[in-house]
C-alpha cells in the first residue's frame, strides 16, 4: 500500500472515526487510541479494499478494535494505584503501625534495589515469589549450586545494608 493512500484515507475518515468511537466508549483518549489502532489495522490490510468500499471497512475495524478494547478491559481489574501500596490491617493495628510497617517495607524494597541484578532476581523468586531452589534456579536458567551462592550473597548484603542502616540512626 502507497503511504500517499492510507494518508489521504485516514485524513478523510478520521474525523468521522473519532466521532464514532467517542460516542461508542465516550472517553477522548480511549477514542483517540482507537483510532490509531483502526489505522493501523487498516495499513495491515488496505490493499485489499477498493476506495468505494474504504469507509464502512474502515467502520467495522473501528468497531472490532472497541470490542477488543473492552474485552480486554473485562479480562484486567485495574485498581487504583494506592491499593498496591496499602498494607492489610489484619491484626486491628492503629494507622501508626499500618505506617511503621509500610516504611519498612519501602525501606526493604530499596535495599532490595540496590543489589546487583541476579541476587536480586535470586531474592526475589525464592523469598517473595516462594519457588523453591530448583524452581528458581530454572527461572534463571542457572545451575542449583550458583542460584544457592547467589541468594546467599543476596542476604548477607542485606543483613549489612541493614546494620550500618541501624548504626547510622
Amino acid at each position: 500500500m502507497k503511504r500517499s493512500t492510507l494518508e489521504s484515507v485516514y485524513r478523510k475518515y478520521m474525523p468521522d472515526l473519532y466521532r464514532y468511537l467517542r460516542t461508542l466508549c465516550g472517553d477522548d483518549a480511549a477514542a483517540e487510541d482507537l483510532v490509531q489502532e483502526t489505522f493501523y489495522r487498516a495499513y495491515l490490510h488496505l490493499e485489499n479494499y477498493k476506495d468505494e468500499k474504504v469507509k464502512p471497512w474502515l467502520f467495522r475495524v473501528a468497531y472490532n478494535a472497541f470490542i477488543d478494547m473492552k474485552r480486554k478491559e473485562r479480562r484486567s481489574i485495574t485498581s487504583a494505584d494506592d491499593f498496591f501500596h496499602r498494607l492489610p490491617d489484619d491484626a486491628g493495628k492503629g494507622p501508626e503501625s499500618v505506617f511503621i510497617q509500610k516504611e519498612s517495607h519501602d525501606l526493604l524494597m530499596a535495599w532490595i534495589a540496590e543489589l546487583p541484578e541476579l541476587q536480586k532476581q535470586a531474592l526475589v523468586l525464592y523469598d517473595l515469589h516462594h519457588f523453591s531452589y530448583q524452581e528458581s534456579a530454572d527461572i534463571m536458567g542457572i545451575t542449583l549450586s550458583y542460584f544457592k551462592i547467589l541468594l546467599f550473597r543476596a542476604k548477607q548484603q542485606l543483613r549489612k545494608t541493614r546494620e550500618r542502616n541501624d548504626q547510622d540512626e
